[in-house]
């Protein structure tokens, strides 16, 4: 008999967490139970376990891990909004640092490893692109949030492996589930016209490879920091135009504006990018070009919709 891992995935109705439980559902080694906020909307509904649940409730999820008794947790859910965070900071600590703590206390008291998913967020945008170890210095609520989260699991004494990524992008069977590329492609597509950013550097993450090195790194049980994300520097702009010229659309609609005119230069860091070493060299991990994953995309794009 195939032995089977308990894997708990957290925001499961999320992108990421649509996209593993895709590809973990598929694989025999797993056992695969998922919990969100609001009610399942995930296609999906073969080959694994979901519960409704608030992570927020500190009881109603000690009990449901101690009922399904997890051996892996890759947890995905947080509030992930700059102005959200910022709105609301008592919340954005309870939700990203405090279901982070109790996550990781569960994982240390039993001996089992927690995937935390983190953000290029943390840091200040001033020395980029980042290896692990350099200083953080977050802009903003929500990347100081994060960092506290990696803190606390990092204090717990647990095994854990926290994946830093960046601007996360692609497709799933959600249709409500947007991102930069899907909002370029249907806003063009309708030969609508956009504004994009042209002064913020970003390396973007294929959520497939994002999901992959979750993966990755509970099959190697390989803990620490790990930076995740595409290779390719780009601006938003310049990232927006290869999406054009991918599918097409006319590049006259797309018009480029600063950070600043829209807020977002003061609470955003304005380049990042990954070094990537440590994740090729111990988790085995290989990001997909920006070209070929539009390529993926676009076959995704026929089978979802």
């Amino acid at each position: 008999m195939m032995v089977t891992n308990k894997v708990l995935i957290t925001g499961s109705n999320g992108f990421l967490g649509q996209k593993l439980i895709d590809l973990l559902s598929k694989n025999l080694n797993y056992e695969v139970f998922a919990i969100s906020m609001n009610k399942n909307d995930n296609p999906n509904v073969e080959n694994y376990h979901f519960q409704q649940l608030d992570l927020m409730n500190s009881d109603l999820l000690n009990n449901y891990l101690s009922e399904v008794k997890p051996n892996y947790i890759i947890h995905t859910a947080a509030i992930t909004s700059v102005e959200g965070c910022e709105a609301d900071k008592v919340l954005c600590e309870k939700m990203n640092v405090g279901v982070a703590k109790q996550l990781a206390d569960y994982c240390k008291q039993t001996n089992g490893f927690l995937v935390q998913l983190s953000t290029d967020f943390v840091f200040d945008g001033q020395n980029g692109p980042y290896k692990e170890d350099d200083s953080t210095n977050p802009l903003s609520e929500y990347g100081k949030s994060k960092l506290r989260s990696e803190q606390v699991i990092h204090n717990s004494g647990c095994e854990y492996a926290i994946l830093r990524t960046i601007l996360v992008y692609g497709i799933n069977a959600n249709p409500n589930r947007s991102n930069l590329v899907l909002w370029a492609k249907e806003k063009l597509s309708k030969n609508e016209a956009i504004k994009v950013v042209k002064d913020q550097w970003r390396m973007p993450t294929f959520v497939d490879d994002l999901a992959e090195a979750c993966l990755l790194s509970i099959e190697k049980r390989a803990t620490g920091v790990f930076h995740i994300s595409g290779e390719e520097m780009f601006t938003i702009a310049e990232a927006v135009y290869q999406i054009a010229d991918f599918w097409n659309f006319d590049k006259s609609l797309i018009s480029e504006i600063t950070a600043a005119s829209i807020g977002q230069s003061e609470n955003r860091p304005q380049k990042t990018g990954f070094i990537l070493s440590k994740a090729k060299s111990i988790l085995g991990f290989q990001p997909t070009p920006f070209k070929a994953s539009l390529e993926i995309i676009d076959k995704q794009y026929g089978f979802f919709r």
